[in-house]
């Protein structure tokens, strides 16, 4: 059973462009890097750091220290009831924590095809449009807004 705690990633590159990345088990379904923690004691940069290899192949401990960034803010929200049967009955909450890692402009990206099918960089505001979930667009428009000048 997964556990209703998760992190929320949104990885970019210097100019400000955004990954999305498409879910492999719903079209259209663009998004940042997203995941539940393993256990309920798990570090939540360490689940970010674990989420980010597994989802994209970039291994955020061979980037500049400080690249990975908690930005300290959390949201609850409901999860889809098409998805509760991950989690124990009787749990409809997640509670997302948002983290940001600023990637070089030349880095690869790998998907893990069991998961997502294709991936883009778009500028900020366009990724923010594009989001399936309205709390990543809020995300990576808080990011520009309030943490990048």
């Amino acid at each position: 059973m997964k556990i209703p705690i998760s992190v929320l990633v949104v990885i970019y590159k210097s100019n400000r462009d955004v990954l999305l990345i498409e879910r492999a088990d719903r079209k259209n379904f663009w998004q940042s890097v997203t995941g539940s923690l393993d256990a309920l004691n798990e570090d939540l940069a360490l689940a970010a750091t674990r989420e980010v290899f597994e989802e994209t192949g970039i291994a955020v401990d061979q980037l500049p220290e400080g690249a990975l960034e908690n930005l300290h803010h959390q949201i609850e929200y409901e999860i889809y009831p098409d998805w509760r049967f991950r989690y124990a009955p009787g749990i409809t909450k997640n509670t997302e924590h948002w983290f940001a890692l600023q990637v070089p402009d030349n880095i690869p990206i790998k998907l893990s095809p069991r998961e997502h099918v294709a991936y883009q960089w778009l500028p900020f505001a366009e990724a923010a449009k594009k989001c399936f979930s309205r709390s990543n667009g809020e995300a990576i428009l808080k990011l520009f807004s309030e943490y990048k000048e």
